[in-house]
């Protein structure tokens, strides 16, 4: 249902221009004054506005002005109406940013079509400046690796459906990208893709998020806001961590895919909407399911086509190719020169098990950019001791039980000291030593002040 603004100093035009809209299907605001249709303007989203060149507070080609310079989702398509019609006027008002132009006495047919077809080119606006903003260069699977090579085949094999994809994957390891992947390669293309982060958004907001509002469903808030899968209506909506929903929404969730319709919150007016669900989750749903945490048929419903998303550790062969690519774009927004990188230093980020996967790994190469300003040549030296001592690969061979717990609390107290930036005094605090007793514990496992 599109909401639809009228600005007229004229109360009888407001009131049956406004009483043909309700009728026809539009919820419809009216005011008579330009500085209080700036205000809904800011406190609700409309799709268009009618909007009269002669107020009474001020001129309406101001207000239009003002109307162009709201930035994305709310601002509305502008037809300008006036009983003093010129062609100066007409062309003014389309280069100020108007859709279209109507005179008085208004022609019912005309405003109609004029009308429709400017909430049609918002809706393509918003569209297209959704998809510019979504699809971005990190959709782009890196990777040479066996697993990279067979889920560059799955999606090629799967994308081009319509079944709902399922992506299991650690935290980092790129189930997100995975999911652009997807749609980039999807019938829905030139449709919008919609991301919602189940985990980020608190419990007694999600619905909101997801299905919208209407009429000031919420106290104090705007009469209505389009959830997210009313927003992707004909593109994809990619739920992120779908584990962590609860299931109550879970259920309501399920009932909307089913029926491809929702009901919004404050009202009992159904929207009926056409979207392809991708959902990522790094939990064991079938677990999860066991636990009572999650609904076996919403699973069986998003589990059409599976995809798994190896950790990094599965997949070292593809660090060089990712390290270098990182290096590349950092260098880039930073304003560096080329970077290179040693292989003595890949072949120690090769060894590191990392545990937050390819985030980690990204954000480990911002960092070496960014403390290095004047290196063009990463080296060994250069990373930190959290990737020369990894306690990620302490399943080496020891003679001794105290051989094996030494390495350990060796590994341990480096990390400590890695995370704390080399400052002893936090690092003692956060491994519950005094400072003294540190700097003995590190002499008695050979930790050098250089290391």
């Amino acid at each position: 249902m599109s909401h639809v603004l009228i600005v007229d100093d004229e109360a009888d035009i407001r009131d049956s221009l406004g009483e043909i809209l309700t009728e026809d299907g539009y919820t419809v605001t009216t005011t008579a004054t330009g500085n209080e249709a700036l205000v809904l303007l800011r406190d609700a989203t409309y799709e268009a506005v009618l909007l009269d060149i002669w107020l009474p507070d001020r001129d309406g080609m101001d207000v239009l002005q003002e109307i162009r310079q709201l930035e994305g989702e709310t601002r509305p398509e502008v037809i300008i109406i006036s009983g003093h019609g010129t062609i100066e006027s007409a062309v003014r008002a389309t280069k100020l940013g108007a859709f279209d132009f109507l005179e008085k006495p208004l022609s019912l047919e005309r405003t109609l079509i004029l009308l429709k077809n400017a909430i049609e080119a918002r809706r393509l606006r918003a569209e297209n400046e959704e998809w510019k903003r979504q699809l971005s260069p990190r959709a782009h699977i890196s990777g040479e690796s066996v697993p990279i090579k067979a889920l560059r085949q799955q999606i090629k094999l799967m994308a081009p459906t319509n079944g709902r994809v399922l992506i299991f994957g650690e935290s980092g390891s790129g189930k997100e990208i995975i999911a652009r992947e997807i749609y980039a390669e999807s019938l829905r293309r030139e449709g919008v893709f919609i991301e919602l982060n189940c985990a980020a958004i608190p419990e007694d907001s999600i619905e909101i998020q997801l299905f919208g509002y209407r009429h000031s469903a919420v106290p104090g808030g705007p009469p209505e806001k389009r959830g997210t899968l009313e927003r992707a209506n004909n593109g994809t909506l990619f739920l992120d961590e779908i584990g962590d929903m609860s299931l109550k929404t879970q259920a309501k969730v399920l009932r909307a895919m089913d029926e491809q319709r929702f009901t919004p919150v404050g009202t009992s007016q159904p929207v009926s909407v056409d979207v392809r669900i991708i959902a990522a989750t790094n939990k064991n749903l079938e677990d999860e399911i066991a636990r009572g945490n999650f609904r076996e048929d919403l699973f069986y419903r998003l589990n059409v086509i599976p995809f798994y998303v190896p950790p990094l550790r599965d997949r070292r062969e593809d660090i060089p190719i990712l390290v270098r690519e990182f290096l590349g774009e950092f260098g880039r927004e930073y304003g560096r020169p080329r970077i290179e990188i040693s292989e003595e230093a890949l072949g120690l980020l090769k060894q590191y098990h990392w545990p937050g996967n390819v985030r980690e790994l990204r954000n480990l190469v911002e960092r070496l950019v960014i403390l290095n300003p004047q290196v063009t040549r990463i080296e060994r030296k250069h990373l930190p001791m959290l990737v020369h001592r990894d306690p990620g690969r302490l399943s080496a061979d020891f003679n001794s039980l105290q051989e094996a717990r030494n390495a350990y609390e060796r590994d341990f107290i480096l990390k400590k000291v890695d995370e704390c930036h080399g400052n002893m005094s936090r690092a003692a605090e956060a491994l519950g030593l005094d400072r003294t007793h540190l700097y003995r514990k590190m002499k008695a496992l050979g930790i050098s002040a250089r290391e």
